[in-house]
């Protein structure tokens, strides 16, 4: 890779990097509240870098957003949940590293298996969001369960039905909006990438 090359890798990344920071604090822009819960489309944004970069800067986007997740349950939560769950480095930062890795490696292994790419990047986009979803309420499943009640004033066998509710009525949304929403701006980016 040249020096050029290297430029326009960073550039690209500065400025994901950017719209992370601005879909995280305009509002609707990264998240759409549903009551308790954030209905989340940042992800998105962390597997068109994924898709188009590869997964060592899909991860490193993924990053910038645990970080700033991170650093929001401390001093701007999202949600009531944000003050509780994500003041947890697991929760708020590994799952948003994993989605770049995960969304990125995937989509490299299925390139190579699938006739079109578009299916592969679909397939790829997809697995990201749910890594994101299934490693969040996994872990708050995990760390939190007895500590269900002061969370969702649930009792604690009633915890997991309720986290596999979110599941089904944000993470299979999300997954569905990330496999639709991203091929159709990695693709382009991913060809224009390869041209420069």
């Amino acid at each position: 890779m040249n020096t050029k090359q290297k430029l326009v890798k960073r550039v690209i990344i500065a400025l994901f990097a950017a719209i992370i920071i601005i879909q995280n604090f305009i509002p609707f822009l990264g998240y759409i509240p549903l009551g308790p819960l954030n209905l989340t489309i940042i992800h998105i944004t962390v597997i068109v870098v994924a898709l188009s970069m590869g997964p060592l800067y899909g991860g490193i986007v993924g990053g910038i957003w645990g970080v700033i997740t991170w650093i929001r349950a401390f001093v701007w939560p999202t949600s009531p949940l944000a003050t509780i769950v994500f003041v947890n480095p697991l929760i708020a930062i590994l799952p948003r590293i994993l989605i770049g890795i995960v969304a990125g490696g995937s989509f490299s292994w299925l390139k190579k298996r699938l006739a079109k790419q578009s299916s592969a990047m679909v397939l790829a986009a997809i697995l990201g969001s749910l890594t994101n979803t299934l490693l969040v309420l996994g872990q708050i499943y995990l760390f939190y369960r007895g500590k269900s009640q002061a969370m969702y004033a649930l009792n604690v066998n009633e915890l997991l039905p309720y986290l596999l509710g979110v599941i089904a009525t944000n993470g299979l949304p999300e997954a569905i909006l990330a496999g639709l929403v991203s091929p159709l701006i990695a693709g382009p980016l991913r060809k224009r990438l390869k041209n420069n």
